[in-house]
C-alpha cells in the first residue's frame, strides 16, 4: 500500500510540472512552426486495476468512453481532429483548462506527415539512414514506437511508393492527411513521449525529409522486426 501511495504521489507531482511544458510545446508548434495542434484525450486514473492501456496497475487508462481503447490517451476525442489550429488564444484556452492534455499534431496539408514503426525497428532504421548519410528531421519516440516526421505527402503519392514494394509490413503506419501524431512532452498509455531526434532550437520550422528518402529503410527495418514486422504494437 505504501508503494502504491508513493507512486500516486509521484504521478501527481509529474502532472503538476507537466502542464507548463505541454502548453509551451503546443505554442511552439502552433505559433513558431505553424503546425496545427489540439489537446489529446489523455489518461484517467480509477480506483481499480486498469484495463487495456493501463501501465502501472493503478487503473490508469484512456479517458475516452471505450474501455478497450487501442491507443490509450494518444488520440483526439473532444475536440475532434478538425478542431486543430495554430491560433494562440485557442491553444492557451485549451491547455489552461486541461494542462496535462497530450499535444496532438494534425498531420498532412501544410503540416508534417509521419511514418511510425515499432521502436526496435525504428532504432535499426535510424542507424541505416545515418550510415547512408541521410539528413533526417525530428523523430518522436515512445517506449513502443518511433515516428519519423517527413514533408507533407498526398495519399496518391504514398500509394504509388508503396505499390512499387514487394511487401509492406503492417506494423508500419502512415500519418498523412486527416491523421494525427502525439508529440513530446506528452504522456500516453504506453508511457512518456519524447524526442529521439529533437528539432533544432530556433524559430524556423524544423526541416523535413521527403517520404521517398526514408521509406525504403523503414520498410526494410520493419521487415526484419520480430514477427516479420506484422505485429501491431502500440
Amino acid at each position: 500500500m505504501r508503494e502504491i501511495l508513493g507512486r500516486r504521489r509521484r504521478l501527481l507531482r509529474f502532472r503538476r510540472s507537466a502542464g507548463p511544458a505541454r502548453l509551451g510545446a503546443a505554442l511552439t508548434c502552433a505559433t513558431a512552426w505553424q503546425w496545427p495542434v489540439l489537446p489529446g484525450v489523455g489518461l484517467k486514473a480509477s480506483g481499480g486495476r486498469g484495463g487495456r492501456g493501463s501501465r502501472d496497475g493503478l487503473g490508469q487508462g484512456c479517458a475516452c468512453p471505450d474501455p478497450e481503447c487501442a491507443v490509450p490517451g494518444a488520440h483526439p476525442f473532444d475536440p475532434g481532429i478538425l478542431a486543430a489550429t495554430t491560433d494562440e488564444r485557442m491553444i492557451r484556452w485549451w491547455w489552461t483548462n486541461r494542462p496535462t492534455a497530450p499535444v496532438v499534431l494534425a498531420t498532412g496539408g501544410a503540416a508534417p506527415c509521419a511514418i511510425s514503426l515499432p521502436a526496435v525497428a525504428g532504432a535499426v532504421a535510424l542507424t541505416a539512414l545515418d550510415g547512408m548519410g541521410m539528413r533526417l528531421g525530428p523523430v518522436v519516440a515512445t517506449p513502443t514506437r518511433w515516428s519519423l516526421l517527413v514533408a507533407p505527402y498526398s495519399l496518391e503519392r504514398l500509394g504509388e511508393l508503396l505499390y512499387a514494394k514487394d511487401w509492406v509490413p503492417s506494423s508500419l503506419r502512415f500519418h498523412g492527411e486527416g491523421g494525427y501524431l502525439v508529440l513530446p512532452p506528452s504522456e500516453t498509455g504506453t508511457g512518456q513521449v519524447r524526442w529521439e531526434r529533437a528539432p533544432l532550437a530556433g524559430s524556423a520550422a524544423p526541416w523535413l525529409p521527403d517520404v521517398e528518402a526514408v521509406v525504403d529503410a523503414l520498410v526494410a527495418a520493419s521487415s526484419g522486426a520480430p514477427d516479420g514486422g506484422s505485429r501491431l504494437a502500440y
